[in-house]
């Protein structure tokens, strides 16, 4: 490009907290340490984490990504996913006699227990989620059939027809929109005022302190890249939160995905990245951005996130 034709100016403002949540983090070392300690291949029961870059950067080290247990070979250690399992799972694998690991983040293991406690107590479970989400997948697999019933809206609440309207209690999907959820929530206390809920927050502090992320940076922003996989939810979440807001997203797995076009007349464009992004992923957004703008950028930090979760035994250090 020509002096006379000079690279247009792009502000940056990248969001924080982004990408790895600390759950995610857990996950993804479970299986590294795992490759170490048995030697590829370790086999991984679906995505660890929702996100391609890393799965392929797993894959490359030894770890084999399957559907199911039945692909698993004999003898060979398995990795259950981040996003947790139906007890069903763990319970087929000792019954082959399978070294088995479990990667489940904790937070969604608390709402796998909360769920245990609330059928012991003989409460009916509304669980508010989004349908054919492993983590649902999984929750649904902690209690037996016909315990808990879905919602994924408002509207599905007023449809709501409990055998016994007294004797519910509440669960949430970890990585919903804040606002979304508590719509939802409302609702579900509004119509049946006795229902049971956690006492603390069950979506997960790294998926609230993202959105608050987005928020705080998107009234300066002519535009919005979250850098995530199109199946992973809390991603999609951020680029919600950010249209919500009036500013158009877009949700990119790499830089390659981004359309220059769409960003002719941008001057400020925000930038975070789900909770299962890898930083070096935003870090080639701004390089590759950098080819086509005079690019500054300014990290607008919300909150300092310290959570880390502790190893499985035999993992340990």
């Amino acid at each position: 490009m020509s002096l006379a034709d000079p690279k247009p100016p792009l502000n940056l403002l990248i969001a924080a907290p982004r990408g790895f949540c600390a759950g995610v983090d857990r996950a993804i070392h479970i299986v590294e340490l795992a490759i170490e300690k048995h030697g590829a291949p370790v086999y991984v029961r679906h995505e660890i984490v929702h996100n391609r870059y890393v799965v392929d950067t797993l894959r490359a080290k030894g770890a084999v990504f399957v559907e199911e247990l039945d692909e698993v070979p004999d003898g060979a250690p398995v990795v259950f996913s981040a996003h947790g399992v139906p007890k069903s799972v763990p319970e087929a694998a000792q019954a082959r006699g399978l070294a088995y690991l479990d990667a489940t983040c904790p937070l969604v293991s608390k709402v796998h227990r909360q769920a245990e406690r609330l059928v012991e107590n003989d409460r009916h479970i509304i669980f508010v989620g989004h349908r054919g989400h492993p983590e649902v997948i999984g929750t649904f697999g902690q209690v037996p059939e016909g315990a808990m019933t879905l919602v994924e809206t408002v509207e599905d609440v007023a449809s709501l027809a409990p055998a016994n309207p007294d004797s519910l209690g509440f669960l949430t999907q970890t990585t919903l929109s804040v606002d979304d959820t508590n719509e939802i929530v409302d609702a579900l206390k509004i119509r049946f005022p006795s229902i049971q809920g956690p006492r603390g927050e069950d979506i997960c502090y790294a998926t609230s302190n993202r959105q608050e992320s987005v928020k705080a940076i998107v009234p300066e922003c002519d535009k919005m890249i979250v850098i995530g996989s199109p199946n992973s939810s809390n991603s999609q979440r951020l680029a919600e939160v950010a249209r919500r807001s009036g500013v158009p997203s877009e949700l990119v797995e790499r830089a390659g995905e981004v359309d220059f076009g769409w960003l002719e007349g941008v001057r400020t464009l925000g930038i975070t990245a789900g909770a299962s992004a890898p930083e070096v992923l935003v870090r080639e957004l701004v390089d590759h951005l950098a080819t086509r703008f005079t690019v500054t950028e300014r990290q607008v930090e919300t909150t300092v996130e310290t959570m880390s979760f502790k190893l499985p035994r035999g993992l340990a250090a």
